[in-house]
C-alpha cells in the first residue's frame, strides 16, 4: 500500500486493480477485465478459501465503501490480493487472460531461461499445485522443459497457485507456433581439450537411449521433434536441388 500515492480513500478503491498490477513484484500479473470480475460464475467456490470476500470482491472491484480501521482494512487488503490471484488463474485460461499473457511472454516480462544452451529463450510463470499455499511460482522454458526458480525474492513469493499447473500447457495448444524446437546440443566437460572420461561415457550412454527414441519417434511419425533433424533435412533438400540442377546443366551441354 505504500506504493500507492493517494491522498483519499475513495482514490485508493477506485483503482486498486491498477495499483495491484503496477505494484513491485506483481509483474507477473495481468491485468482482469472488469466483466469477468463481476461474473459470479467466474467466482464459483472462492467464498470458502478467502475471508472477508465479499468486501474483498468489493475492493477488487472498487465499489468498497465500508469504514473501517485500519487492521480491518490491512485484513481485507490482504483477502483482495488473494483473491484477485484465485482469480488470476481461472482467468489467464481464458482466450482473452491468454492473449494478455502472450504479450507479457513475448516482451520477456517473466524472464529469460539462465539455462546457456537455451540462448534465452522466454519463460512462463507456472504453478507446481493449484491448492494455495502449498508453493510459490516458478518459471517454465519451453526449450530446455525445465522449472527454475525467479531471480528476484519479490517474485519468489507470489503464490503458485494464482498461475496453477496448466496455463502454459494451454498456451502452446492454443499458440503451437511458440513451441520452441528442441535441440539435443549439449555442453561437454573437456580438460585441456580431451573429454573427461565418466562425462564422457554417461553422455555416450544417454545419446545412445536419444538415438533409440528418436527412432521409435520416427515409428510413429514424429520424426521432426528436434532441431538439428529438421537442419539434416533441409541440408539433404538443398544437396538434393543441386543435384537436380546440376544434372539439368549438363544435359543442356549435352544438348
Amino acid at each position: 500500500m505504500e506504493d500507492f500515492n493517494s491522498e483519499t480513500d475513495s482514490d485508493y478503491t477506485s483503482y486498486w486493480r491498477d495499483w495491484f498490477i503496477s505494484s513491485r513484484g506483481n509483474e507477473y500479473f495481468c491485468e482482469i477485465d472488469e466483466d469477468y470480475l463481476t461474473d459470479r460464475f467466474n467466482l464459483t467456490g472462492l467464498n470458502t478459501d478467502v475471508q472477508y470476500y465479499q468486501y474483498a470482491l468489493d475492493l477488487v472491484t472498487d465499489v468498497f465503501d465500508l469504514d473501517c480501521d485500519d487492521d480491518m482494512r490491512e485484513q481485507i487488503e490482504k483477502s483482495a490480493r488473494h483473491l484477485y490471484g484465485l482469480v488470476h488463474a481461472r482467468y489467464i485460461t481464458t482466450t482473452r487472460g491468454l492473449a494478455k499473457m502472450l504479450e507479457k511472454y513475448k516482451k520477456g516480462d517473466f524472464g529469460k531461461c539462465p539455462r546457456v544452451m537455451c540462448a534465452s529463450h522466454p519463460l512462463l510463470p507456472t504453478g507446481m499445485s493449484d491448492i494455495p499455499h502449498v508453493q510459490s511460482v516458478k518459471l517454465y522454458c519451453g526449450k530446455c522443459e525445465d522449472l527454475y526458480n525467479p531471480k528476484s525474492s519479490r517474485h519468489a513469493n507470489i503464490d503458485g497457485a494464482y498461475f496453477g499447473t496448466s496455463f502454459q500447457n494451454i498456451l502452446f495448444q492454443v499458440y503451437p507456433a511458440l513451441i520452441p524446437e528442441k535441440t539435443i546440443e549439449r555442453y561437454q566437460p573437456r580438460i585441456f581439450g580431451f573429454k573427461v572420461h565418466s562425462a564422457a561415457a554417461l553422455q555416450r550412454w544417454q545419446d545412445e537411449r536419444r538415438k533409440e527414441m528418436q527412432e521409435r519417434l520416427k515409428d510413429v511419425g514424429m520424426d521432426k521433434c528436434f532441431k538439428e533433424d529438421v537442419e539434416a533435412e533441409n541440408d539433404m533438400e538443398e544437396d538434393e536441388d543441386e543435384i537436380e540442377v546440376g544434372d539439368l546443366q549438363d544435359e543442356v551441354v549435352a544438348e
